[in-house]
């Protein structure tokens, strides 16, 4: 099975056979309007967490990890700004310390970019997670409308997390599934999981 590196949500752990290996690049897709950012904020808790985000500003992300109820890191934050966020993205990136995270929140927004361009960045991504033993989550949002280069994400990357949010009769319902794992045994169950206040395994029911 060989090193792995715990994510910090004990659920996703188990379920990965003890975290994930060190290099690894993670595509985590959700709904815009699921509670998907409680996932990332716990995954600041693992360990030092460099945190990029292309859409909110660092002082609302600073504030809603702050907010959070459960178990979270001191990341550092860094908006991302600029007429040219690949290249930001990439500086911020090369300046990532050994057995870190890196979460870019979201991802959207580098997808947008030249298909070229945006390739050279995903294998610079993957070449510096594997040169740190770090591991990274980029969080991707589903819609009517996604960026061209989501397959190439999608393609690149190591491991794909599902969030699937659903109303089933009066309940709002999670289930995040792994539908690519390139490490190891893939996970073939469903997780129901409670996203409210924090990151929790839904025992309310049988998980299919």
């Amino acid at each position: 099975m060989g090193e792995r590196l715990e994510t910090g949500i004990d659920v996703l752990d188990r379920k990965l056979g003890g975290g994930l290996p060190p290099g690894c690049v993670v595509a985590f897709t959700a709904s815009p309007a699921s509670q998907s950012e409680l996932l990332l904020y716990e995954l600041t808790a693992a360990r030092g967490t460099l945190y990029l985000s292309t859409e909110r500003s660092d002082e609302a992300i600073s504030d809603a990890i702050e907010s959070s109820p459960s178990s979270v890191g001191s990341p550092t934050i860094r908006h991302i700004t600029g007429d040219s966020p690949l290249e930001e993205a990439t500086t911020l990136i090369e300046a990532l310390p050994d057995g870190a995270n890196l979460i870019i929140d979201t991802m959207d927004v580098l997808e947008r970019a030249d298909t070229d361009e945006y390739t050279t960045f995903l294998n610079e991504l993957k070449s510096r997670m594997l040169e740190t033993d770090s591991l990274a989550v980029v969080h991707c949002l589903k819609g009517d409308t996604v960026p061209a280069n989501r397959v190439r994400t999608h393609h690149a990357v190591d491991a794909v997390f599902d969030l699937r949010t659903k109303i089933a009769g009066t309940e709002l319902e999670n289930h995040l599934t792994v539908p690519k794992f390139r490490h190891g045994d893939q996970p073939t169950d469903t997780v129901k999981l409670e996203l409210t206040e924090e990151v929790a395994i839904d025992t309310s029911r049988d998980i299919a």
